[in-house]
């Protein structure tokens, strides 16, 4: 049957004749490679990328052949392996991180308190701004000789540089996050009553968590190398330390391919912390809430 307008068929016009879109609706689904079903799997790549580096290593590490000044990668693996074996990384490794975590936890603290403060007046804002105007740019390592003075040979002197690496980052994104959430979310959780510390933890933090989890991740980040660079010079002046005083033992004894397993451990560390520590909060607390994607 024939539908017809003002005594004629009805013709579809030639220029408004669409073809099947392939995307959105009507998508033409076609079977993808064994290529591209790898390329779309995120770890495969950074695998893939680390794979790269590692043949690019060896090939200059052979290429050279000098292993006092730059050994092969599988010299760094095998030295690794050794000293894992032998339970003197693990050990280094254990006073490292748990003289980290006091830090690390003591800088978030102190970040938090001075992020409330801000974000409940003026006054505090412009406190905020000016410590971090004078505190921020100055070289957490840079405090060492004087920690070394306040607080002597101990753990005490290192966890101090490590506060002040870590308070600054975190306390800066945090407020950076808090400024950023919008009024009208403000005055819904202040017309439900919440103020002070109920409208920061209920409200505030959750719609600024990802300048929030970016604050603790470069503050991390910070930690972790000031660690390792304080532990060179406090193992100096203590005798021990951790994954730091390993690296100078050995550098002091030529044990270049022991220097690189230690370096190379430490880039592991931090490749663990940001790839499933990190990852696995983001994924369950800004990309499940689609704050991210």
């Amino acid at each position: 049957m024939s539908i017809t307008v003002n005594g004629g068929p009805l013709v579809a016009r030639p220029e408004i004749v669409r073809e099947p879109s392939r995307s959105g609706i009507g998508e033409i689904n076609k079977p993808i490679s064994a290529w591209e079903s790898v390329y779309r799997i995120g770890a495969l790549r950074k695998a893939l990328i680390l794979l790269v580096l590692a043949l690019v290593w060896e090939a200059y590490g052979r290429w050279l052949d000098n292993p006092l000044l730059f050994p092969p990668f599988t010299a760094t693996v095998q030295a690794l392996f050794e000293n894992l074996a032998n339970g003197i990384i693990p050990a280094r490794t254990l006073i490292s991180l748990r003289t980290l975590v006091v830090g690390y936890a003591i800088g978030i603290a102190l970040a938090a308190v001075l992020t409330t403060i801000a974000i409940g007046s003026r006054i505090g804002t412009d406190l905020l701004e000016t410590l971090t105007a004078m505190f921020n740019p100055l070289p957490a390592i840079a405090l060492l000789p004087l920690a070394l003075i306040w607080f002597g040979l101990g753990s005490g002197s290192v966890i101090f540089v490590l506060v002040h690496s870590v308070l600054w980052a975190i306390a800066l994104n945090t407020h950076a996050g808090f400024r950023s959430v919008s009024k009208t979310l403000r005055m819904v959780g202040q017309n439900y009553g919440l103020t002070g510390l109920r409208l920061v933890k209920d409200i505030l933090i959750p719609a600024a968590f990802p300048s929030i989890l970016t604050g603790l991740k470069v503050g991390w980040a910070f930690a972790w190398r000031t660690l390792i660079a304080a532990e060179l010079v406090f193992g100096v002046s203590s005798g021990s330390g951790g994954l730091g005083w390993f690296i100078f033992e050995n550098r002091n004894q030529l044990e270049t391919a022991n220097v690189f397993a230690g370096l190379f451990f430490v880039i592991l560390i931090g490749l663990f912390v940001e790839s499933f520590i990190f990852a696995n909060i983001e994924k369950r607390t800004i990309r499940r809430w689609g704050m991210q994607h």
